[in-house]
């Protein structure tokens, strides 16, 4: 299911196919985002716009968006790029991500191998028993001199994923494993 609810000052797009499920929009508000419900089950109007704007920036997958019309701040990218190990799961990754002809801000990618929608993750990790840690042991890196701007996605064939780009890659708990502005990351389980 994919497609945009419009409501008077801000509108709300959501992306099935982006979608892990980690059910942050119904348990954060489930008046908005009505879980269960036949048919509409979302419901923009029903909350304040910055109740719904902070719905919609804490969904790690970036499957839900909006669009503001009361002339309030759009999303931004934030100050750091970052890609977060979860624990048995995927790349959490929040930056100004840009993949082949898209760019967005958040997004969950594979690294089990597994998923039907790479480099996205669609939760097969869960069924393929995947177990990696999000605690992996720490490096002393130098900082980087920026650590935002486009940071560039691109999965290669039956490989891992290139990133390039200012980034920190953190475990799951937000300790600085890596920072890097080009490294390849394993999708290989």
């Amino acid at each position: 299911m994919a497609g945009t609810v419009e409501s008077e000052k801000v509108d709300v797009s959501f992306s099935g196919k982006r979608c892990i499920h980690s059910r942050n929009c119904v348990l954060g508000n489930p008046h908005v985002f009505v879980p269960n419900a036949k048919g509409e089950w979302i419901h923009p109007e029903a909350a304040s716009v910055e109740k719904v704007v902070a719905l919609a920036e804490n969904c790690p997958s970036g499957a839900i968006t909006y669009h503001r019309k009361d002339g309030g701040p759009q999303e931004k990218p934030p100050v750091v790029n970052t890609v977060r190990l979860r624990e048995n799961g995927p790349l959490a990754v929040h930056g100004e991500i840009v993949l082949g002809d898209e760019t967005f801000h958040r997004a969950t990618l594979c690294r089990c191998g597994q998923s039907q929608n790479k480099p996205f993750c669609d939760n097969s990790h869960i069924k393929a028993g995947f177990a990696a840690t999000g605690e992996p042991p720490l490096k002393d890196t130098p900082a980087l001199e920026a650590r935002d701007g486009p940071l560039k996605i691109t999965p290669t064939v039956n490989g891992p994923l290139k990133l390039e780009g200012n980034a920190e890659i953190v475990t799951g708990t937000g300790h600085t494993i890596d920072r890097a502005t080009r490294v390849f990351l394993c999708r290989c389980g």
